[in-house]
């Protein structure tokens, strides 16, 4: 059997993550160790929200500083790792029928470089950013990451990064907030179904709007959608793994998940 090149999901949570340390930054640094050195790397990211899908195909991408309020400190910080305009190629082949559009302005959003930035502080493995189209059901997503499993044997990793809660309107500001019930229960929710195997129009988790809490979770979908590529990449019986977790602001989930 052909081994295959892990992928992950990551809870990217406060950009200022990018410029702290924690027990969530440590967890995407020893990932970025003790993984196998990937040929290039597909990021998946909630922040880059489209009509239609898109794959960033320069060779030298842009980081982009999307956000605001912060220290200078953050947007002084540069995530220069080079493009692949021959990896975006793949993926637009990988996902035909699907017209993929090969994009030349976009970069790499802070959902994608701000969790690289602590796996492969280096920058010196090509990234290609794999956009989220805000027009598709959940099925949709779930079946594109299917379609990308074949790369990862060879040698291309999936890091996607989002929220599985998320939900910064009812965010309790306050150090050590408790959880919401709804938080803490749609996030274990998702704990307990991320080695489901089955069809995918039966999947707990593409259909996950059918938990009561999924309303609260997310508002939005697009913190969540990045989880289902890394899912819908999943070889039949391959391990799942949990590297982190955690509920910060008492609706923002840090979960982190490792597939392979």
């Amino acid at each position: 059997m052909t081994h295959s090149m892990p992928a992950l999901f990551l809870g990217h949570g406060s950009p200022m993550n990018v410029l702290e340390e924690n027990v969530y930054t440590e967890a995407w640094r020893k990932l970025g160790q003790d993984l196998p050195r990937p040929k290039g790397i597909i990021a998946v990211s909630a922040h880059w929200y489209t009509r239609g899908t898109a794959v960033t195909a320069m060779e030298n991408p842009r980081t982009i500083h999307d956000f605001g309020g912060f220290p200078q400190a953050l947007f002084d910080t540069r995530y220069p790792a080079p493009g692949s305009p021959s990896l975006a190629k793949k993926v637009a082949e990988a996902l035909a029928p699907v017209d993929v559009q090969l994009d030349r302005e976009w970069g790499f959003d802070h959902g994608s470089w701000g969790v690289l930035i602590k796996m492969y502080p280096e920058a010196d493995i090509p990234v290609v950013q794999l956009s989220v189209d805000g027009t598709k059901p959940a099925a949709y997503h779930f079946e594109l990451g299917r379609k990308l499993a074949a790369l990862r044997e060879q040698g291309i990793m999936i890091v996607a990064s989002g929220n599985v809660v998320h939900n910064l309107r009812m965010a309790r500001w306050a150090a050590q907030a408790e959880p919401y019930d709804w938080a803490a229960s749609f996030n274990n929710y998702v704990r307990d179904n991320l080695a489901w195997e089955g069809a995918a129009e039966e999947h707990p988790l593409v259909n996950f709007m059918q938990h009561e809490g999924a309303g609260l979770s997310n508002p939005t979908p697009e913190h969540y959608l990045p989880l289902l590529y890394v899912l819908g990449a999943r070889l039949p019986g391959e391990a799942v793994s949990i590297p982190v977790d955690g509920l910060e602001m008492a609706s923002l989930s840090m979960l982190s998940v490792k597939i392979g």
